[in-house]
């Protein structure tokens, strides 16, 4: 199953014209459903990072206070590892 999120603003002309059109166009049609949401609700679940990425930032900003950090050459990134 692949999910779709399409933002349409009913406020506007083509918003309303939009929702107009599709929504006979998909009701009753097994496999496809309307969803509405909020903004918010889908700024929460596309953009909402995991404890352990949000634990790792948080340990890499304490690092970088302390000064324990890497500067890499973007020319050389293998060698400013010492991977080369």
């Amino acid at each position: 199953m692949t999910t779709l999120t399409i933002k349409i603003d009913k406020r506007t002309k083509a918003g309303k014209e939009f929702m107009a059109m599709s929504e006979p166009f998909f009701n009753n049609v097994e496999g496809i459903e309307i969803v509405e949401t909020n903004s918010k609700e889908i700024e929460n679940e596309y953009y909402t990072y995991s404890p352990e990425f949000k634990e790792k930032i948080k340990r890499a900003q304490e690092n970088i206070k302390r000064g324990e950090f890497v500067t890499l050459n973007p020319n050389d990134i293998w060698g400013s590892l010492g991977l080369k």
